[in-house]
C-alpha cells in the first residue's frame, strides 16, 4: 500500500486564494493565528498522519474491531496513535482557548480533519464525531455540564458519539421509540439504537452519548424529541470517574468497509430503571440541537469525501508510474509504465481534477462559516450564513458521491489487481462507499438543497452565488479566457435550472423532486467549477510567493481539464432536470 503524503501545498494555494485566509486571520478571535503558524501546523500534522496514522490504515481494515463482554478491542495501533493525538493537542484546534483549545478557524481545522481522514478513515472518525458533540454542548448545554464535560471532551481525553437511529427509525426521526423519565435534577432513558460510531472502545476512559429520546408528555412526530447527555460512568462532584452508568454496546455492525469503526449497537437502561441522563436543551427541543451536532458532522463527512478520494488517487498515481504494461501508441516497441497511456491519464486527471474541486468546495464553505461567525458587519454575516447553509449539503453529497466514484476509478486503473485486496485499492472504494449513506442520505441532501434552501426562500442565496460566479473577471490570456468563458456557460444551465425549480407552473411536487439529485450534483458542478477557475486565475497572481511555478503550471492544467471534461455535464444535470421527471414517476408500483 502507498505512503499518504498529505497535499499541503494545494491545501495552503485553497486556504489563501479561495478562503480569503489573510482576511479571516484578521477577525479578533484568530489574530494570533499567523501564516507562519498556521504552516507549522500542517506541516506537523502532515508529518503526524503520514508517520502514526497512515500505517494503520491497513491493519485496521484487516483486524477490525471486536466486542468481547460489552468492551471493544480497536485493531493493533489505534489506541496508542490516539493517545499521540491527544498529547499534541489536536482535538481541541477549533475551540476557544477558554474551553481548552487552539481557537484555529474552522477552515483551518477543515484542512486538519482532511489529513486525519485520508490517512485512516476509520481512525478519524471517533474525534470527528467528539468535535459535534462539543459544538452541540457549547451551542445548548448548561453551564453545569459544561464544567463537568467541556474540557475533558476538547481535549480528548473523553470522547463523544451521537445516537439518533433505531431500528424502526432510520431517517425519519418521528418513529422514535427510546423514552426518557424525569427523576429529580436528571432523567432515565432507556431504548436501542444503532449505527453507533465508537459507542464503545478502548481510546478513552469514559464516552459521552448525546441521545435523543421522548419523554411520557411528549408531543407526536418530532417535535416531542428532547436530546440527553449519557455519559459511559458518572462523573463525581471533583470531575473524577464515579460508577458505570447502563449504557453498553450489545453488538458490533459487520460492514462493508470502514472495519476497524466499531460501529456499536447500544443499550440503554436495559439492566436498571433507566440510563442517568441529563438534558441538553429545552425539553422537546432536541432535534434543534442535535442539529448542531449533526450539521458539523455534515460537512466533516462531505470531506471524508474529498479524503478518500485524495488516497485513492495518491494510490493510482503510484501504481500508474511503476506498473509497466504495453508499448506506446505513438510508436515504440518497448513496454512503458501505464502513465504514458491517454486513457490512464484520462482517469488520473479525472481524480485529480475532481479532487481538488472537491477541496476548494469544502474548505471554500468552512471559510463562509467562518466569516458568518467572526466577521464584524452583521450582513455580512448574514451573506455568509446563507451562503453555508445552501452549500452544506452540496459538501455533504457531491463530494462524496464522487468519493465514490473517484475510488471506483481508482480500482478501475489497477485493472485485476485493484479487484483483489493485496494492492489496497479496493478497501478506499468499500471505505468510500459509507459517507453517502450516513449523516443524512445523500437523497435527503438533495431534498434539502432543492426544498429548504432553494423553495423555501425562493432562491435568494442562490442568486447571490449565481451573481458572484457570474462577475468572474474576463482575462487577457487565451487558455484562462476560455476557462472563464466555459464556467460562466456552466453558470446560465445553473441559472436556468433554478429558474425551472422556482417556477409555480411546476407545481408537480414528485416530478420537480425527481430532479433533485440531478440538480444537487448541477450546482457542485458548477460551484467546483467556479473555485477551480478562480484558482486557474489565482496562479498569474504576481503576488503569490513560496509556490513554485511547477505548482502553479499543475492548477492550471487541472482547472483547463476540468473545464474541458467535467463542467460540460451541466447540460447533462439540465437535461435530467427538466426532462427526466415524468419518467421517474411513470412506472405504476406493482410493475417493478
Amino acid at each position: 500500500m502507498s505512503d499518504y503524503n498529505a497535499p499541503v501545498q494545494d491545501m495552503q494555494f485553497i486556504l489563501k486564494n479561495l478562503c480569503d485566509m489573510d482576511g479571516i486571520r484578521k477577525f479578533p478571535a484568530f489574530t494570533e493565528t499567523t501564516e507562519d503558524l498556521i504552516e507549522a501546523i500542517l506541516t506537523e500534522s502532515a508529518r503526524f498522519t503520514r508517520e502514526v496514522v497512515a500505517p494503520l490504515n491497513q491493519i485496521g481494515d484487516q483486524q477490525g474491531s471486536t466486542l468481547s463482554d460489552g468492551a471493544v478491542t480497536t485493531p493493533d495501533g489505534f489506541k496508542e496513535a490516539y493517545k499521540a493525538f491527544v498529547e499534541g493537542g489536536w482535538n481541541g484546534t477549533p475551540f476557544e482557548p477558554e474551553h481548552g483549545g487552539m481557537g484555529l478557524p474552522w477552515t483551518v481545522t477543515t484542512a486538519l480533519q482532511e489529513m486525519w481522514q485520508s490517512s485512516n478513515l476509520s481512525w478519524s472518525l471517533c474525534p470527528l464525531l467528539t468535535i459535534g458533540a462539543i459544538e452541540s454542548l457549547i451551542a445548548h448545554g448548561n453551564d453545569g455540564l459544561k464544567e463537568t464535560f467541556l474540557a475533558k471532551l476538547v481535549s480528548g481525553e473523553w470522547a463523544g458519539t451521537m445516537n439518533l437511529t433505531e431500528p424502526q427509525a432510520g431517517t425519519d426521526l418521528g418513529l422514535l421509540k427510546s423514552r426518557a423519565e424525569r427523576e429529580d435534577d436528571h432523567y432515565r432513558i432507556k431504548g436501542t439504537k444503532i449505527y453507533i460510531s465508537y459507542g464503545e472502545q478502548d481510546f478513552t476512559d469514559n464516552i459521552i452519548h448525546l441521545v435523543l429520546a421522548r419523554l411520557p408528555d411528549a408531543p407526536p412526530g418530532v417535535k416531542g424529541i428532547s436530546l440527553f447527555l449519557v455519559p459511559k460512568f458518572l462523573v463525581k462532584d471533583d470531575g473524577s470517574i464515579g460508577e458505570r452508568n447502563d449504557a453498553y454496546a450489545i453488538g458490533l455492525e459487520h460492514k462493508l468497509g470502514i472495519h476497524a469503526s466499531p460501529t456499536c449497537v447500544m443499550s440503554y437502561g436495559e439492566n436498571s430503571k433507566g440510563a442517568l441522563g441529563y438534558l441538553i436543551g429545552e425539553e422537546h427541543d432536541g432535534l434543534r440541537c442535535m442539529f448542531t451536532m449533526m450539521n458539523n458532522a455534515r460537512l466533516n463527512v462531505g470531506l471524508q469525501g474529498v479524503a478518500v478520494a485524495e488516497r485513492a488517487y495518491q494510490h493510482a498515481v503510484d501504481y500508474a508510474r511503476e506498473r509497466v504494461q504495453s508499448a506506446p501508441l505513438d510508436g515504440g516497441d518497448e513496454s512503458v509504465a501505464i502513465i504514458s497511456h491517454p486513457d490512464v491519464r484520462r482517469m488520473l486527471m479525472s481524480m485529480r481534477s475532481q479532487t481538488e474541486a472537491m477541496r476548494a468546495l469544502a474548505y471554500y464553505t468552512n471559510s463562509a462559516l467562518d466569516r458568518s461567525r467572526h466577521h464584524a458587519n452583521l450582513e455580512t454575516r448574514a451573506y455568509n450564513s446563507r451562503r453555508t447553509d445552501l452549500l452544506t449539503p452540496v459538501v455533504k453529497a457531491w463530494c462524496t458521491d464522487l468519493g465514490v466514484d473517484i475510488a471506483s476509478t481508482g480500482v478501475q486503473l489497477h485493472g485485476g489487481m485493484g479487484f483483489v485486496e493485496e494492492t489496497g485499492a479496493a478497501q478506499y472504494y468499500r471505505d468510500a462507499r459509507i459517507a453517502p449513506i450516513y449523516e443524512g442520505t445523500n437523497g435527503i441532501q438533495a431534498i434539502d438543497l432543492l426544498g429548504r434552501k432553494l423553495l423555501r426562500d425562493g432562491g435568494a442565496a442562490m442568486e447571490e452565488l449565481l451573481e458572484e460566479i457570474d462577475a468572474l473577471p474576463e482575462s487577457d490570456d487565451p487558455e484562462l479566457a476560455t476557462i472563464v468563458k466555459v464556467q460562466k456557460d456552466a453558470n446560465r444551465v445553473l441559472r436556468q435550472a433554478t429558474k425551472w425549480m422556482l417556477d409555480p407552473i411546476n407545481n408537480d411536487v414528485n416530478r420537480k423532486f425527481a430532479g433533485a439529485h440531478a440538480f444537487l450534483h448541477l450546482v457542485g458542478t458548477v460551484v467546483g467549477g467556479w473555485l477551480m477557475t478562480r484558482s486557474a486565475l489565482a496562479t498569474t497572481n504576481g503576488t503569490i510567493t513560496g509556490t513554485s511555478s511547477e505548482f502553479l503550471n499543475s492548477k492550471r492544467i487541472t482547472a483547463c481539464f476540468y473545464a474541458n471534461h467535467i463542467l460540460p455535464r451541466a447540460n447533462m444535470h439540465l437535461e435530467t432536470i427538466t426532462r427526466g421527471g415524468d419518467s421517474v414517476m411513470a412506472l405504476a408500483e406493482d410493475h417493478f
